[in-house]
């Protein structure tokens, strides 16, 4: 099953590796290590909530198909029809 861990980590993964590779002064290391980890969460707990309100949404959105489904349009046309069908006056 697909996640959005998998391509978070591995992008993060990426910008340590440059930033291990390339920068050399430590303090500066150790900052932009952090700043790359809080963006890992961050960007992960945002991919989260997108999912589960998508999942949500479409959750409700089948709920309501079914409903539609349910609904007995011939009846409700047939009522319909007879509130507009002209009521014949009787004979005396």
């Amino acid at each position: 099953m697909f996640t959005a861990d998998a391509i978070i980590d591995a992008v993060q993964t990426g910008k340590k590796t440059f930033v291990n590779t390339f920068v050399t002064n430590e303090t500066t290391k150790e900052a932009m290590i952090k700043f790359i980890d809080a963006q890992a969460e961050y960007t992960k707990k945002a991919a989260k909530v997108g999912t589960d309100t998508a999942t949500t949404l479409t959750s409700e959105m089948v709920k309501q198909v079914e409903a539609v489904a349910k609904f007995d349009y011939v009846k409700a046309a047939q009522d319909m029809l007879a509130v507009f069908t002209p009521k014949t006056a009787k004979a005396k």
